[in-house]
């Protein structure tokens, strides 16, 4: 990637993908986060800018300058997203680790972070403004919908489906051919044996409702 990237976010996620970025030789403008109290505040020779609605700083998103949304919060994120793409008319990039492995037979949408060390198989089919965390691995013909959560160490096997917005905990297991509903929460550590209805909450080994 050519053109210099501003973060939106400037929290533990901001952080995160401000290293993706530099760690591939991209320039980070700076970062823009709603609180005041990071404002100023400087990572290396980077620093927090401004809010994450300020025209000043988002003008110069477009042609010469890409944009990153770096907050965990879904609804949070999806408002950024509406914003960059109906007020600069852009998408997000991707910020990948240098060292995520993700085979050229696999099928990426905008906007997502993909930490380090992630796998991402053939056929693997990832969405939009995905947040894939360190050591997470997706498997052939997994589908990932946009906005989901993988956790640290997270294991998506062959056949999955991972419905838009749901998210799953560190260490999880889901067996193949498993569907994730859309805004579903998959508990920390759960091996996931079923399909999960849309909005459930599941926890343990095997997973179970809470």
């Amino acid at each position: 990637m050519e053109n210099p990237v501003l973060i939106l976010g400037a929290g533990s996620l901001g952080v995160t993908a401000l290293d993706l970025f530099q760690r591939n030789n991209v320039v980070v403008y700076g970062l823009l986060d709603d609180n005041k109290n990071l404002h100023g505040k400087e990572f290396g020779d980077v620093s927090v800018l401004g809010e994450t609605d300020d025209d000043g700083f988002l003008k110069l998103i477009g042609q010469k300058c890409e944009a990153f949304v770096a907050i965990a919060d879904v609804r949070v994120r999806k408002r950024l997203v509406k914003m960059l793409n109906e007020r600069r008319k852009v998408q997000p990039v991707n910020a990948i680790h240098d060292t995520a492995i993700v085979s050229t037979l696999a099928s990426i949408g905008h906007g997502n972070l993909i930490a380090a060390r992630v796998v991402i198989n053939p056929y693997a089919e990832v969405g939009q403004h995905c947040i894939i965390q360190s050591g997470a691995v997706v498997e052939s013909q997994a589908k990932i919908g946009d906005y989901v959560q993988l956790g640290t160490g997270s294991l998506i096997n062959s056949g999955v489906t991972i419905g838009e917005g749901a998210f799953i905990g560190t260490g999880a297991t889901i067996v193949a051919g498993i569907t994730i509903g859309k805004n579903a929460r998959i508990g920390a550590g759960s091996v996931v044996v079923e399909d999960v209805a849309a909005g459930t909450t599941v926890f343990g080994n095997p997973a179970a409702k809470l």
